[in-house]
């Protein structure tokens, strides 16, 4: 595989999964959102994989969404989208063991479909999460919906309305519930190992059950709240060419918190 990375330690039964375009900043091309598909359900069949660490390669970013330069074409149709990261996740392509995401520097847009699906989150203190859409012009609608589930509602439209104004900090995740634990720094992918490790070394049948159950929970809000997503992209979402300009334009300040 050219854009992710699997690693598998046979003796803890944790695979540890590595998103590795940091060139790009990590951010998910066509080619990267199959091989992500394939990966999760290659584990599915690996019994010797009882958990999973999902992490990034480079410095500056975990993932930041869609690439850019990824062209994908769309029905006319207000109520169907095609959208190449539904299928990027863990749950999407129906694995239901215990996925730890470790996150360093920027996570925004698209890799809330990742987090989303991943069953916690171990923070690097350089980790800041954003999501950009309104920003230039797109409608924020399956990237909030899974938020949704994992921080409280003022939360979630506070950092999905600012767009590019505002990042929310390690420590600020961790106060709302995103994060689970903020490690020192570059060490959010051994903190995230720990655990792994843990959850692996429990019988799988009981911690894969748990996962599910933990799934179910939201799954019909979820699914009520997805089929909704394509015509309010379609009716919300500016021309391509539009939301081209206000990228290029994009003010390079923002805030913190």
């Amino acid at each position: 595989m050219n854009t992710v990375r699997l690693a598998v330690d046979e003796d803890t039964g944790v695979a540890v999964v590595t998103l590795d375009r940091p060139e790009r900043l990590n951010a998910i091309d066509l080619e990267m959102a199959r091989e992500l598909g394939e990966v999760w359900r290659q584990l599915r069949f690996d019994d010797a994989v009882r958990a999973v660490v999902l992490t990034a390669a480079g410095e500056r970013a975990f993932c930041t969404g869609i690439d850019r330069d990824a062209v994908v074409p769309q029905p006319s149709s207000p109520y169907a989208q095609d959208d190449p990261l539904l299928g990027v996740g863990p749950k999407a392509n129906g694995l239901w063991k215990p996925v730890v995401a470790a996150v360093h520097g920027m996570a925004c847009g698209g890799a809330f479909y990742l987090l989303g699906e991943s069953d916690f989150v171990v923070a690097d203190p350089t980790a800041v999460f954003f999501d950009p859409h309104t920003t230039y012009g797109m409608v924020s609608a399956y990237e909030s919906v899974l938020m949704a589930g994992r921080m409280p509602y003022g939360e979630v439209a506070r950092m999905m309305l600012m767009g590019t104004a505002e990042r929310i900090s390690a420590r600020r995740a961790l106060e709302v519930g995103l994060v689970s634990e903020v490690t020192e720094e570059g060490a959010a992918p051994a903190g995230a190992v720990r655990c792994a490790a843990v959850l692996a070394g429990y019988p799988p049948r009981a911690v894969q059950g748990t996962v599910r159950a933990l799934w179910a929970a939201g799954e019909a809000a979820r699914a009520q709240a997805f089929a909704q997503a394509p015509h309010l992209i379609a009716l919300g979402n500016l021309p391509a060419g539009r939301q081209a300009e206000l990228f290029a334009g994009r003010r390079r300040e923002f805030r913190v918190r």
